[in-house]
């Protein structure tokens, strides 16, 4: 036993207690309310964000697992959420998905899914190493889909404006390979890949095409209906057979939620995991996890319904009119370039004349949390309304930062990018 380690408690502290001692445990975190975290926390407004709270509590207890023998409720809400999304991104008669705890399963599960199927399709047992071929700005979860169930992955090289080359990821497919990737957008550079061209690669070679909109799937289309430009990436192109979407983003529900759609129900069979050898009898979920909170549920569906069309256009205007404020401010300041134009509100910018992370180490030292890409090098931010109250501020930061280290030394900072 260490010397420091915690003892078990020997309880009888009340709230008023313990309330205190969690309280004064985050003197040490960042002021995510104050918009100096770029990532983690996803924020409309107070309404919302109480709304999404209490929908949550009421349904504390309640446990998703059990939602067709014990919860009904947290069934049907969880049907809705479910149709939501088949409706928003263009799903054809036949389609299905899947309510889960965040990204990393959504994509698990579509990649369980896409192994079966060519398992399926090409007669390749256990034991025959199969691939994703995916883009180099892909999330690292395909990497953990990939090293649970001992698949290579492929990484093809990105275009000038930071979306995957889609000639060169072709060239690396082969018929092992379980799926292509697409991301809408991407988490590193915020952009939104060709999913056109990668859906015709995908009908060409008759292979699967999974399109991570786990960052952007649920704004992105309020974007577009508000005359953005933002990419298209869903289930209209016919290549494209499963897309995975985290509501706990850009659909400001509480954690940990998020959903995972496919094309085709067989798909969705194939996604599931059933279980009739123990004695207790039949286990059969859509999911990686078994229970899970019907809290995350329940919040989600309060949280569409009280939105709507009108609440995420709404959001898809505010957040546009916030990006392009800080683009602006960002490129006004001497020395900085964008690394690409963001398709929603992920930014990536650097510079040539300067190492950025130094910069970075600057803003570290003033209270911010600060994002970072390592190829190119560079800042980086997945922004919410959180952020706009504090643009001024973080502008003014940055642009001392920047003149600070025009005027110093020219040292490699030891700084590493983390997520």
């Amino acid at each position: 036993m260490t010397d420091d380690r915690s003892p078990f408690p020997a309880g009888g502290r009340d709230w008023e207690d313990l309330s205190a001692e969690m309280t004064a445990r985050t003197a040490d975190d960042i002021d995510w309310r104050g918009g100096r975290t770029p990532l983690y926390v996803f924020f409309d407004r107070e309404e919302t964000y109480e709304i999404g709270k209490k929908a949550y509590m009421a349904f504390f207890s309640e446990n998703a697992l059990g939602k067709t023998r014990a919860f009904r409720s947290i069934d049907s809400m969880e049907r809705d959420v479910i149709d939501y999304g088949l409706s928003l991104f263009e799903a054809p008669e036949g389609a299905g998905g899947a309510f889960t705890t965040g990204g990393s399963e959504s994509i698990f599960v579509a990649m369980k899914a896409a192994r079966e199927a060519l398992r399926a399709e090409r007669g390749w047992k256990r034991g025959e190493v199969l691939n994703i071929v995916m883009p180099d700005s892909a999330h690292p979860a395909f990497d953990k889909a990939a090293a649970a169930m001992d698949l290579d992955i492929r990484r093809a090289p990105l275009r000038g404006d930071m979306r995957v080359d889609p000639a060169a990821l072709k060239d690396m497919i082969d018929d092992r390979t379980i799926a292509i990737v697409g991301s809408a957008p991407c988490f590193p550079h915020g952009v939104i890949d060709p999913i056109e061209d990668l859906s015709r690669i995908a009908m060409d070679a008759g292979v699967w095409l999974h399109v991570d909109a786990c960052v952007g799937g649920w704004i992105a289309p309020f974007f577009a209906r508000n005359g953005r430009g933002t990419p298209a990436f869903d289930f209209r192109f016919p290549g494209v057979r499963s897309i995975s979407a985290d509501l706990h983003k850009f659909g400001f529900c509480p954690k940990s939620a998020s959903t995972v759609f496919f094309r085709n129900e067989d798909d969705l069979t194939r996604s599931r995991f059933r279980h009739d050898a123990w004695p207790s009898g039949v286990i059969d979920t859509a999911t990686l996890a078994g229970t899970r909170t019907g809290g995350s549920v329940a919040a989600a569906w309060a949280v569409l319904n009280h939105l709507g069309e009108a609440g995420y256009r709404d959001i898809a205007r505010r957040l546009a009119e916030m990006t392009d404020a800080y683009v602006a401010g960002i490129e006004a300041i001497e020395g900085l370039k964008m690394h690409a134009r963001p398709d929603l509100t992920l930014i990536n910018y650097g510079s040539d004349d300067f190492d950025i992370f130094r910069v970075a180490e600057g803003m570290t030292e003033r209270g911010w949390l600060v994002g970072l890409t390592k190829k190119p090098r560079g800042m980086h931010a997945m922004m919410s309304m959180l952020h706009e109250p504090a643009r001024a501020q973080f502008l003014s930061d940055l642009a001392e930062c920047v003149a600070a280290q025009r005027g110093a030394e020219d040292e490699r900072s030891a700084l590493t990018a983390t997520y």
